[in-house]
């Protein structure tokens, strides 16, 4: 009983550690990288950090938040990848993150108001992508109205926009 009962585990971390050991790793993005992710994260595909263009980011799937924002007059259709997954694809094992915009202001989110609020990195707002010079190419966006909490300037300080890197500690 006792050797079957070892042989099934020799065979199960076996399976376990072949699944782990030919998962797919992190694709090199084709085009111009958008986002660069850095710090506490295993999944890597240039010089220990994980870079994403935009379509590689739309590969994970889009999610549409309607909210109203202090910056737009009216409820707003933003549409971009949940934050929650995006950290679990890279890894990430900080307990906060610091997200730089290109302007190099920053912010600092904790880890898990992503999964708490369905946080998302957006890459349109009403259908069409974000220009630089409207809050693009990417924007940390909560759902605002779907919870009284967020609409305080706590929240609202922590959707960056224009954001490049987000640096995982």
């Amino acid at each position: 009983m006792k050797q079957n009962f070892v042989g099934a585990f020799v065979v199960l971390f076996g399976l376990v550690s072949a699944s782990v050991a030919h998962a797919d790793p992190l694709p090199v993005p084709t085009e111009k990288p958008i986002l660069t992710i850095s710090g506490k994260i295993s999944t890597t595909n240039k010089d220990g950090e994980a870079q994403f263009d935009r379509p590689m980011l739309e590969a994970l799937g889009l999610v549409t938040v309607e909210t109203t924002t202090p910056w737009y007059t009216g409820p707003v259709k933003f549409e971009g990848v949940l934050l929650d997954k995006l950290m679990k694809l890279v890894g990430a094992s900080g307990e906060r993150v610091g997200v730089v915009a290109l302007n190099d202001y920053s912010s600092e989110i904790p880890m898990e108001d992503f999964a708490k609020y369905n946080v998302i990195l957006a890459l349109k707002r009403n259908g069409e992508y974000m220009p630089v010079k409207d809050k693009g190419p990417l924007f940390v966006i909560y759902p605002f109205d779907s919870n009284p909490t967020l609409k305080s300037q706590t929240f609202y300080g922590r959707a960056v926009w224009q954001v490049a890197k987000i640096v995982v500690k």
